[in-house]
């Protein structure tokens, strides 16, 4: 198990660097990026459905989306069917950067599994699965 720990560790602190490598010179912070993320695979939705997926309090998402409407990658609108709600989602510049940075991680993702044979990356994705199930 420690072995194990020590490669998860490893594996993380590697991604974060290259996530912060690949952030750096787009004018925006990672946390941004990672919203652009959630609302470009997840779609719109609420503030409180966007601030659980990012792990964040709605009043850190709030400052977070104001700097993104500002930048012209989000919209905010109410909910039609909850006026208490507010909805954000994507403008046609958040979406062009949403598919920008997704297509370097599916790059990463073909970097660093190509030595892998097909049942590997099938073992691979189940094992991830599992484990995104426990957080």
């Amino acid at each position: 198990m420690h072995s194990l720990n020590n490669l998860i560790i490893e594996f993380y602190d590697k991604l974060s660097s290259w996530e912060q490598s690949v952030v750096k010179d787009t004018g925006y912070s990672l946390a941004q990026v990672h919203t652009i993320e959630v609302l470009g695979s997840h779609g719109s939705m609420r503030m409180k459905e966007l601030a659980d997926r990012l792990a964040i309090t709605t009043g850190t998402l709030t400052v977070q989306v104001e700097k993104l409407v500002n930048f012209g990658l989000i919209t905010r609108s109410p909910h039609e069917g909850d006026r208490r709600s507010i909805l954000v989602g994507l403008t046609s510049e958040g979406i062009a950067l949403h598919k920008h940075h997704n297509r370097m991680h599916i790059q990463l993702t073909e970097d660093i599994t190509r030595h892998l044979d097909q049942n590997s990356i099938d073992v691979l994705t189940k094992s991830f699965e599992k484990m995104n199930r426990e957080f």
